[in-house]
């Protein structure tokens, strides 16, 4: 799935940065409080001693928000202009977050994020979709996080939220996400199936997941999978 690069990619978010920093504000959108948050936190199960890894942080509001709550987090975005502006929104909590510049698509990269404590937990909101591969990514968060550790991540329901007619095929197509962004970005298209078996065949159990919608529509718009990285002795059984 590389009809659009990952430079092509990085570069409608660095045109769109202070667009969706001056839009989500200090709060997020509503989209983000009442859909996406409630179950990402619920399924992550923040405790004040937590060490979280927050992938495609954006201007950094869920980290805040995980500050707020007594973790310590190491945050990153591959936009360096979109990380400048999360420096400068969350500059009260520089305690609590480090934020870096730091491709999720890029293996050596990655692994600079590695600490001498492992990582509890690992969170990506609505961002999953933004990679044109998962791969390093997913492999990266099973060694840098602790045994038993969790990665949870929210992104738009394959099913329903599309602008084509394909579902098994992997994708990437362009749109906007909130009117009036300077332009498209890039969107990459993966299957249930797909995003499972990635979990999975990187040592990965999926113990929690839901479909939310915003409103009281039927079809959801997002889906928020907890996968739970099992002891090796665990996992030859399965």
């Amino acid at each position: 799935m590389k009809e659009y690069s990952v430079e092509e990619s990085r570069k409608a978010w660095e045109n769109n940065a202070a667009f969706w920093d001056d839009y989500m504000g200090d709060a997020s959108n509503r989209f983000h409080r009442e859909t996406v948050r409630p179950k990402v936190s619920e399924l992550l199960h923040i405790t004040a001693d937590d060490f979280i890894l927050d992938i495609g942080c954006g201007n950094g509001n869920y980290s805040a928000y995980l500050a707020e709550k007594g973790a310590e987090v190491v945050a990153f975005d591959y936009s360096r202009t979109m990380i400048k502006l999360a420096k400068k929104r969350q500059r009260k909590y520089q305690d609590k977050i480090r934020f870096h510049v730091i491709d999720a698509t890029n293996k050596q990269e990655l692994m600079t994020l590695e600490r001498s404590r492992p990582y509890t937990k690992a969170v990506s909101n609505m961002a999953i979709m933004d990679m044109a591969e998962i791969t390093h990514l997913f492999q990266a968060v099973y060694h840098l996080i602790e045994e038993n550790g969790v990665f949870v991540f929210a992104t738009q329901h394959p099913c329903f939220i599309t602008l084509t007619d394909q579902y098994l095929t992997a994708h990437s197509y362009k749109d906007i996400a909130i009117e009036g962004q300077p332009q498209p970005h890039c969107y990459y298209r993966r299957s249930l199936q797909d995003l499972f078996h990635t979990f999975f065949q990187h040592g990965f159990l999926i113990d929690g997941f839901y479909e939310e919608s915003h409103g009281q529509q039927e079809t959801p718009d997002i889906i928020i999978v907890r996968a739970r990285k099992i002891a090796k002795m665990e996992r030859k059984w399965i």
